[in-house]
C-alpha cells in the first residue's frame, strides 16, 4: 500500500474519470500521458463519482439472529440514539494474492440491534450475515469498532449500558493454504453462534449510579498490544471513562479509568467515577472521540461541546493538548456562546502525511471542515492547520478522512442523499467534487396508450435498478393486511404474488359486473399506482443513508444505507459533463474531452444546450422516443418529431434560449465530433478475445485472477454501472440528435462555417449520433433484461446442438450459476465469459506493476472493467461473445430481441446474428424461419470470425470451401434436431455451391437421398440416388433404398424404377441381402423374383425362386417353410414353362450354405493364412423335369408336415426314398405312391406299410380305429362307398385291395409282398387276396405257405390247383384250358409239392391230409398219363 501511495499522481489524486480510448489505450492511459500535460490532466481528471446500488434480488432471510441478555433493565427516560453504520477493511484487502483481497465488513445499528455483514468482491461468502440483539440496551452511534490482529478479527461493541467483545478467527487462519480455489468461502461469522457472548470474557456492564437516565454520548475502542480491550466512553456529565477488559484468553477483572482535566484516578470494577456523579460542568462533554496508537502511547482525541479539541494520553493519564477549534473558523461571533451539538472528528494516518485529523463544526447556517496535522516537538503537541473547507447547509450524516480527501454524506431538506468529496490540498476555490447519487424511482409512471398498466408497473417494480426485494415484500405485506411474514419467495414467485394481491384488491372493490375497457384500465392504474406508491415509501426508507465506508487499501468508497450498500464508481468524462450542474462547468478547464481550449469552450456550450433540451422534452415525448427505438423506427425521424413538438409547445421560449446559446458556439461540428468520439466504444480489435500473457503468471496469481471481481455483488455492481452508463448516454445521444435536428432547421443562422459544416452534420454526425443512440439503447435494454430459468431438458438439448456445432467447449458457453436470483443477461455474460477475458487483458497491461497491489486499486480497476465490458457488449465491435453466450445458456428470447434491435443499423457480424437468430427459431420449433436465417448467414461465412470458427473444425483430408463447411455444420444441426424437409432444402441449395467439388456434391446428394427416403419420398430419393456422382456412395444409397423399401413393403416402387446403368448393381444388392438375412422375416427373394418378372427375365426369376426354395428346405424346417418351398418350386416351374423348351433350363445354385457377402471377413487357416476359396465343381443344369421332381418331393414333405407337424424338422432334408418311408409311416399312401412313381422307386414299401397298418387295425382297439380315419381320409377312394357298417379296418383292407388293383405287376410282386407281410405276422390271408394271388401265381403262394409252415393251407391249395388242372375251377387259377390232349401243356410245382408231402409225412397230425394229397396226385398222374399217351398217339 505504501508503495502505491508513494506515487502521488496516481493514488493521492486518482483519476476518477477519464476519456473513452479505443482498444488497449484506455488501460494504459495513465502511463501514456505526456509529462507536459500531467498537471493539467491530474486536475481535470479529479472529477465526479456516480453511485451504483448493489440491490439484492432474493427474499431469502440471510441474517442469523443472536440475542445477548445480561439481565439489565432499560434506562428510564427512553433516550434513543440515531441509527448509524460503518465498516472495516482488511489490511491486505488491496493485495491480489491475499485471501482477504477485496474483502470488507459493514455494519449498521438500530436501537438494540447491530447487523454485521461480511462482503467480498471476489468470492461469495457463506454465513456472512449476523444480527446481534442486546436486550434492553441501545447501540451508541458509531459504537462498533474493529481491530485486526494476526490471528483474529476483534469486534468491540458499545451500548449505553454494556461493552462487548467478539473474537473471531482471521480468514488467513480459516484457510491455511494460499491456494483457495472454492467459488464460495466461509465468512468469519460462520461460527459466531458458538461464542458465549454473556460470559465475562465477552461482555461487561458499564457501572453507573442508581437511577441513571443517560448513557455515554460517544465512544472509541481499541486493543492494546497485550490483547486488552479498551473502551473510551464520553460521560453525559463530561469527562472520559475508559473501561478495560482483560485479554480474552486470560482470567481477569474489568478495570475502569476516569480521565479528567484536574486529576486522574483509577478504581476497581464497581467504583463510582466522579465524572458520572456530575461534578464537572458539561462544557467538556465529548461529542466525538477518536483513538490512535502512536509509538508506546495511546492518544484519545475528544471533540467537546465547548468547541475544544482535547488530546488525552492514556499512558500518562493526562490531557496533553487543548485547542479551541473556533480559532480556525472565521466570523464565529455568537457561536462560542452556544454549545456544540453535531461536531464530528475523524483521524487519518499515512507514512507520508503522518497523523491528520478532520474536525467538522456544525454551526448554524453553515458547517466547516478543518484539517489539521498533529505535530510533536519537545514532548509538546500542537496542530498545524492544513486547510478549511466550508460545507453546505445540508444535515451531515457522516464523513470520512483520507490522507488527501474529505468525503461527506448529507441529507438535504428534501430528504435526498448528498455525497461530495474534496481534495484537502488542491481544491479549486473550495469547490467540492460531485457524486451523482442514484435517484429515487419515478413517482409517476407514464403508461402509453398501447401499454397494459399491470405490465408497465410490474416492469418498473421488478427492474434490476429501481426497487429492492425488501421494499416490495414489505409493501406486499402491508397491502395484504395480513400477519404472515413473507420470507422465502423467489423473484418470479414474488412477482406473481404481487400481481395476485393487486388484482384481488381490484376485484374486491368492484361493485358493478359490467364496465367498459377504459373504465377497467382506469381501475388498474388506480390500484397499481397505490401499490407502487407503497413500494416507493419503503424504498425511500431503505435508501436512508447511515454512513460511509472507505477502504484505504483499495480506495473503494461505499455508501451504507438502511437497506443496502451502494458503491461509488468514477464517472466517465462525457457522463460527468452531462450530469454536472452548471456551477461546476465554469470554464473550459473542466472539459476533459478536448485539449483545445476553443473546442472545450464549444463543448461546454453544447452540453449546456443539451441540458436545456433534456429539461424541455416532456415525458410523453420521451416515451414516444423510447418506443420509436424499440420498434426500430429511424431515430432521426423520431428526434425530428420530438423537435416539432417542442417548437409547437414552446411556451417558455426554451428553443429561443437554446438558439441564443447556439450562437455562442463557434465550431459546433468540432464539438459534436469530440463528444461522439468520446461516446463511441468501437475498437479495431476484438475486445473480448483471448490475449496470451507475455509472461506466464504463477499458479497463485492465476487462481487469484480467476476469482477477481467474481462475487455476485461485484457482478451486480459492474453490470449496473454499464446499465447506468448506457442510460445516461442514451439520453445524451437523444438530446444531441434533437439538437442536431434543430441545427438543420436553423441552418446558416447558427453555422458560421456555412454549408460545408451543415453538409457534414447531415451526412456524418447525425447518422453517427443515430447509431450511438441505438447502440446505447441496446446496452440499456440488455442490462435490464433478466435471464430466464432454463429447464434441464432444454439445457441437455442445447449442449447436444453445441456439440454438433463443435462449440460446446467454447469459453463463451461455459455456464456459471450465479448467486443472483435472477440475474440479467449482461450479468450472466460478465460472470461466465467476459470477466475472465477482461481481467486477463488488464493483467496483461499491468504486468510491469506489482500484481498484488496495482491491480486492486478500485477506481481505476472498476473503470477499466466497466469500459471493457461495455466494449464487449458494443454491437459494432468485432467480438461476438455476448450473443454466443446467450445461445450457450439457452437465453433464446433475449437473443432474439438482441438480434432484432441491432438488425436495421448494425453492420458488424450480420451473418453471425442471422445464424444466432436461426438457432433461436430452431429452439422454438420454427424450423422454416430458422432455415431462412441460416441461408442468409451463408453469404457472410468468409467474412466473420464466428462463422469462420464455426466452419474451421472440419477434419477432412481435403478441406471444402468455407461456405460448404458451414452448410455441413448446419445440416448436422438440422439432423440433430430432426428436420428432414429443411435438410433437403438446404442441401439442395448447397449443391449449387459445390459445382466444382464432386466430393461435397456426393455427400450432399447422399444427405438428400437419406432424408427423402426417411420421409417416404421414394421417387425423390431414387432421383437423388441417380444424381450422386460417387459410385461408392451411390451403391450405399441403392442398398439402403432396397432395404428400406423392403422393410416398408413398398415393393411396387422398388420394382418399377428403371435403374439405368444400375440394373446389375440392384440385382447384386438384392441377392446379397437375400443371402445374408433371415429367410422368414425378409422377402428379398420374392422381391428379386418380381424384379425379374417385371423385366420378363423368366429364367432369372425361375433361378431365384429355385434358390429360395432350396434354402427354405435347408434352413427353415417348419411347415411354413415347406409351404413356401412348394410355392417357390411351383413359381420356378411356371417361369420355365413360359420359356421355349430349348431354353427351359437353369443352372442349379450352390448347394452349400456359404455365399459371398459384401463385408464378410475372409476365412483363415489354423496358420493364420487366408484360406483358399472353394474350387468350383461341375455345373449342374436343371431342366423342367428336374424341377418337377423337386416340386413333387417338396409337396410330399409339405403333406407330411401338414399331417404330422413334428415331422417337418426331418422332412426338410429327407431324400425321396426316405420320404416314402416317412409317408408310409404316417399313412399318406397316395402321396407315397406318387413320389415313388415320380422318382421310379419300388412300391413294395408302400404295400408293406399299408398291409402292416391293416394288421394293426385288425387287432387294434378303439383308439387305433379312431386314429385310422385320419390317415384314411388323406387317401382318396372314390370307388369305395363308406356305409355306417364299414369300419376303419374294412376301409384299410379295401384301400389295400384298390392299390393292388391299380398298380399290377407282371408277377404279382405287390401281392407277394403283402402276403409275405401278413404271413410274417401270423395273419390269416383274406380270401380275396388268396383268390387274387392264386389266379396269378399259385406256385408262389404255395411256396409262401411252405415258408410259414402252413401245411394244411398248402395242401388245400395243391388239391384245388390239381382240380383246376383237371378242369374243376380252372378259371380261378388263371388256367385258360384244363388238362387235355388238345390243350396247352400244364405243370405242377413238384418241388414245392414234394416239400409239402415230406413235411406232411413227418407229422402224425396230418396223415389224413397226406393221404388225400397222395390220392389226388395219383389220380392226376393217371389222367396225365392217359392224356400224354393220347397226344403222342395223335402225333
Amino acid at each position: 500500500m505504501f508503495e502505491m501511495i508513494g506515487n502521488p499522481e496516481i493514488l493521492l489524486r486518482p483519476s476518477y474519470s477519464f476519456k473513452f480510448l479505443k482498444g488497449q489505450k484506455a488501460l494504459s492511459f495513465l502511463q501514456t500521458i505526456p509529462q507536459l500535460n500531467a498537471v493539467k490532466m491530474a486536475a481535470v481528471l479529479e472529477r465526479s463519482f456516480i453511485e451504483i446500488c448493489g440491490f439484492e434480488r432474493e427474499t431469502l432471510p440471510r441474517f442469523r439472529e443472536i440475542t445477548v441478555n445480561l439481565g439489565l433493565n432499560a434506562l428510564p427516560g427512553g433516550v434513543k440514539y440515531p441509527d448509524s453504520a460503518g465498516g472495516f477493511s482488511y489490511e491486505e484487502s488491496g493485495k491480489l494474492l491475499s485471501i482477504t483481497s477485496n474483502r470488507f465488513v459493514h455494519w449498521s445499528t438500530s436501537g438494540d440491534t447491530v447487523q454485521l455483514v461480511e462482503q467480498s468482491l471476489d468470492t461469495n461468502l457463506l454465513n456472512n450475515a449476523v444480527k446481534l440483539k442486546i436486550t434492553n440496551c441501545h447501540l451508541l452511534p458509531g459504537g462498533v469498532h474493529f481491530q485486526e490482529t494476526l490471528n483474529n478479527v476483534v469486534i468491540l461493541i458499545v451500548t449505553n449500558q454494556t461493552v462487548h467483545r467478539l473474537v473471531l478467527p482471521h480468514p488467513t487462519r480459516m484457510y491455511r493454504s494460499e491456494l483457495v480455489t472454492e467459488l464460495q468461502m466461509q465468512s468469519i461469522f460462520t461460527d459466531v453462534g458458538k461464542l458465549s457472548l454473556q460470559d465475562p470474557a465477552h461482555s461487561a456492564v458499564i457501572p453507573g449510579p442508581a437511577g441513571q437516565t443517560a448513557g455515554p454520548t460517544a465512544s472509541a475502542a481499541w486493543l492494546s498490544h497485550q490483547g486488552e480491550a479498551h473502551y473510551a466512553l464520553a460521560s453525559p456529565a463530561g469527562g472520559l471513562l475508559v473501561v478495560t477488559l482483560p485479554p480474552h484468553d486470560t482470567q481477569g477483572s474489568v478495570s475502569i479509568l476516569e480521565l479528567k482535566r484536574s486529576s486522574v484516578m483509577q478504581r476497581l470494577a464497581g467504583w463510582m467515577p466522579t465524572a458520572i456523579r456530575g461534578e464537572q460542568s458539561p462544557g467538556d462533554l465529548a461529542l466525538s472521540l477518536a483513538v490512535r496508537e502512536l509509538e508506546d502511547d495511546t492518544f484519545i482525541f475528544a471533540l467537546c461541546q465547548d468547541h475544544k479539541l482535547r488530546l488525552w494520553s492514556y499512558r500518562e493519564q493526562a490531557c496533553l493538548m487543548e485547542t479551541d477549534m473556533l480559532e480556525y473558523m472565521p466570523a464565529c461571533a455568537g457561536v462560542r456562546r452556544s454549545p456544540g451539538q453535531g461536531h464530528r472528528l475523524r483521524l487519518s494516518f499515512s507514512s507520508s502525511t503522518g497523523l491528520c485529523l478532520a474536525v467538522y463544526l456544525a454551526v448554524p447556517s453553515r458547517g466547516q471542515f478543518t484539517v489539521l496535522q498533529l505535530v510533536a516537538a519537545d514532548n509538546r503537541y500542537s496542530l498545524d492547520h492544513i486547510s478549511s473547507q466550508f460545507a453546505t447547509q445540508e444535515t451531515l450524516v457522516d464523513f470520512a478522512l483520507t490522507p488527501t480527501e474529505i468525503w461527506g454524506l448529507w441529507l438535504d431538506d428534501a430528504n435526498q442523499t448528498v455525497v461530495k468529496y474534496i481534495n484537502v490540498e488542491h481544491s479549486t476555490a473550495g469547490q467540492w467534487n460531485q457524486v451523482f447519487v442514484q435517484p429515487a424511482p419515478e413517482e409517476e409512471v407514464h403508461i402509453g396508450a398501447d401499454q397494459d398498466p399491470r405490465e408497465t408497473y410490474l416492469d418498473m417494480l421488478f427492474s434490476p435498478l429501481r426497487f429492492t426485494a425488501s421494499a416490495i415484500v414489505k409493501a406486499l405485506q402491508i397491502y395484504r393486511r395480513g400477519t404472515e411474514r413473507i420470507t422465502d419467495l423467489p423473484w418470479e414467485t414474488l412477482k406473481k404474488e404481487v400481481t395476485v394481491a393487486v388484482e384481488n384488491e381490484l376485484q374486491s372493490s368492484v361493485t358493478e359486473f359490467e364496465f367498459s375497457q377504459e373504465e377497467y384500465r382506469q381501475l388498474q392504474v388506480e390500484f397499481w399506482s397505490k401499490f407502487y406508491a407503497c413500494c416507493l415509501q419503503y424504498q425511500e426508507a431503505l435508501a436512508t443513508p447511515l454512513g460511509l465506508l472507505l477502504n484505504p487499501y483499495t480506495h473503494m468508497v461505499c455508501v451504507l444505507k438502511k437497506g443496502f450498500v451502494s458503491f461509488l464508481l468514477p464517472c466517465f468524462a462525457v457522463d460527468h459533463l452531462y450530469l454536472s450542474f452548471d456551477e461546476y462547468l465554469f470554464s473550459e478547464e473542466d472539459t476533459p474531452v478536448a485539449d483545445d481550449p476553443e473546442v472545450g469552450r464549444d463543448v461546454l456550450g453544447l452540453v449546456q444546450c443539451l441540458r436545456l433540451v433534456s429539461d424541455a422534452v416532456p415525458g410523453d415525448m420521451a416515451y414516444e422516443m423510447e418506443k420509436a427505438l424499440e420498434h426500430l423506427q429511424t431515430p432521426e425521424r423520431a428526434a425530428e418529431m420530438v423537435l416539432e413538438n417542442l417548437l409547437a409547445n414552446d411556451n417558455e421560449n426554451v428553443i429561443e434560449d437554446i438558439q441564443n446559446k447556439l450562437q455562442d458556439i463557434r465550431n459546433p461540428v468540432a464539438a459534436m465530433t469530440v463528444l461522439i468520439r468520446e461516446m463511441d466504444l468501437e475498437t479495431d480489435s476484438d475486445p473480448g478475445g483471448e490475449r496470451p500473457l507475455t509472461t506466464g503468471p504463477s499458479l497463485p496469481v492465476r487462481l487469484s485472477l480467476a476469482q477477481l471481481y467474481g462475487s455476485s455483488m461485484a457482478v451486480a455492481v459492474v453490470c449496473q454501472a454499464v446499465c447506468q452508463m448506457a442510460m445516461t448516454r442514451a439520453l445524451f445521444c437523444r438530446d444531441l440528435l434533437i439538437l442536431q435536428q434543430l441545427y438543420l432547421r436553423l441552418g446558416d443562422n447558427v453555422f458560421l462555417g456555412g454549408g460545408a459544416q451543415l453538409l457534414q452534420l447531415q451526412q456524418d454526425l447525425i447518422p453517427r449520433s443515430s447509431q450511438l443512440l441505438s447502440s446505447y439503447y441496446l446496452l440499456k435494454h440488455i442490462s435490464q433484461s433478466l435471464a430466464t430459468s432454463v429447464p434441464v431438458d432444454m439445457i441437455d438439448a442445447n449442449l447436444q446442438h453445441l456439440s454438433v456445432l463443435e462449440l460446446s467447449d467454447s469459453p463463451t458457453v461455459a455456464s456459471n450459476q450465479s448467486a443472483l436470483s435472477p440475474q440479467t443477461v449482461v450479468e450472466l455474460f460478465y460472470q461466465s465469459v467476459a470477466r475472465k477475458a477482461i481481467i486477463t487483458q488488464i493483467y496483461t497491461q499491468n504486468q510491469s506493476h506489482s500484481p498484488g497491489t496495482a491491480l486492486l486499486h478500485w477506481p481505476h480497476m472498476v473503470s477499466n472493467v466497466v469500459t471493457l465490458l461495455a466494449q464487449q457488449l458494443w454491437p459494432n465491435n468485432p467480438g461476438f461473445q455476448f450473443p454466443e453466450c446467450l445461445m450457450g445458456n439457452c437465453q433464446y428470447t433475449a437473443l432474439q430481441e438482441y438480434v432484432r434491435l441491432i438488425g436495421p443499423w448494425c453492420h458488424m457480424s450480420v451473418g453471425s446474428c442471422r445464424f444466432m437468430l436461426g438457432q433461436c427459431y430452431l429452439a422454438n420449433g420454427e424450423g422454416y424461419k430458422a432455415l431462412q436465417c441460416f441461408q442468409e448467414a451463408a453469404t457472410e461465412v468468409e467474412k466473420e470470425e464466428f462463422l469462420l470458427r464455426l466452419t474451421g473444425a472440419e477434419e477432412e483430408p481435403v478441406a471444402a470451401a468455407p461456405r460448404l463447411q458451414y452448410y455441413n455444420k448446419v445440416l448436422r444441426l438440422l439432423e440433430d434436431v430432426g428436420l428432414p424437409e429443411l435438410i433437403i432444402n438446404l442441401a439442395t441449395l448447397a449443391i449449387t455451391e459445390a459445382v466444382d467439388d464432386p466430393r461435397s456434391q456426393a455427400a450432399l446428394w447422399t444427405r438428400i437421398f437419406k432424408h427423402h427416403l426417411d420421409l417416404g419420398h421414394n421417387s425423390q430419393a431414387y432421383e437423388a440416388l441417380t444424381q450422386n456422382p460417387d459410385s461408392s456412395r451411390q451403391s450405399d444409397c441403392l442398398r439402403q433404398l432396397v432395404v428400406v423399401l423392403c422393410e416398408r413393403s413398398q415393393l411396387q416402387d422398388l420394382v418399377q424404377y428403371s435403374y439405368v446403368n444400375l440394373h446389375d448393381e440392384v440385382v447384386s444388392i438384392i441377392e446379397s441381402r437375400a443371402r445374408a438375412v433371415d429367410l422368414m422375416s425378409h422377402n428379398y427373394y420374392q422381391l428379386l423374383y418380381a424384379f425379374h418378372i417385371n423385366r420378363h427375365n423368366y429364367r432369372k426369376a425361375g433361378t431365384v425362386m429355385f434358390e429360395y426354395g432350396m434354402r427354405l428346405g435347408r434352413e427353415v424346417r417348419t411347415q411354413l417353410g415347406l409351404q413356401r418351398q412348394v410355392n417357390c418350386y411351383l413359381a420356378s416351374l411356371n417361369c420355365l414353362r413360359l420359356i421355349r423348351p430349348d431354353y427351359a433350363w437353369i443352372v442349379q445354385p450352390s448347394s452349400g450354405a456359404v455365399y459371398e457377402r459384401p463385408g464378410a471377413s475372409p476365412k483363415r487357416t489354423h496358420d493364420g493364412e487366408l484360406a483358399a476359396g472353394p474350387v468350383s465343381g461341375q455345373v449342374d443344369i436343371l431342366e423342367l423335369k428336374d424341377l418337377q421332381k423337386e416340386y413333387i418331393l417338396a409337396r410330399s414333405r409339405l403333406s407330411l408336415a401338414q399331417h404330422h407337424p413334428p415331422s417337418a424338422a426331418i422332412a426338410g432334408s429327407a431324400s425321396a426314398g426316405e420320404m416314402v418311408s416317412l409317408l408310409v409311416q404316417m399313412g399318406l399312401f397316395d402321396c407315397a405312391v406318387s413320389l415313388c412313381q415320380t422318382f421310379k422307386l419300388s412300391l413294395t414299401p408302400v404295400f408293406e406299410g399299408l398291409a402292416f397298418k391293416c394288421i394293426k387295425l385288425q387287432y387294434g382297439g378303439e383308439e387305433s380305429q379312431s386314429e385310422a380315419w385320419t390317415w384314411l381320409a388323406a387317401n382318396q377312394l372314390s370307388t369305395v362307398i363308406i356305409t355306417k357298417e364299414s369300419s376303419a379296418t374294412d376301409e384299410a383292407w379295401r384301400l389295400l385291395a384298390s392299390y393292388l388293383e391299380k398298380h399290377p405287376t407282371q408277377n404279382a410282386q405287390h401281392h407277394r409282398s403283402v402276403i409275405n407281410k401278413l404271413l410274417s405276422h401270423g395273419i390269416p390271408l383274406p380270401d380275396w387276396l388268396i383268390n387274387d394271388y392264386k389266379g396269378v401265381d399259385a406256385a408262389a403262394l404255395l411256396r409262401l405257405y411252405l415258408n410259414y409252415d402252413l401245411l394244411e393251407e398248402a395242401a388245400e391249395l395243391v388239391l384245388e390247383y390239381v382240380d383246376a388242372l383237371l378242369g374243376k375251377g380252372h378259371q380261378y387259377f388263371g388256367i385258360e384250358r384244363p388238362l387235355s390232349a388238345t390243350a396247352p401243356l400244364v405243370w405242377l410245382p413238384y418241388t414245392s409239392i414234394d416239400q409239402l408231402l415230406q413235411a406232411l409225412n413227418e407229422t402224425q397230425t396230418n396223415v389224413c391230409v397226406y393221404n388225400r394229397l397222395q390220392d389226388k396226385l395219383k389220380h392226376y398222374h393217371k389222367l396225365l398219363d392217359q392224356t400224354t399217351r393220347r397226344r403222342l398217339q395223335a402225333l
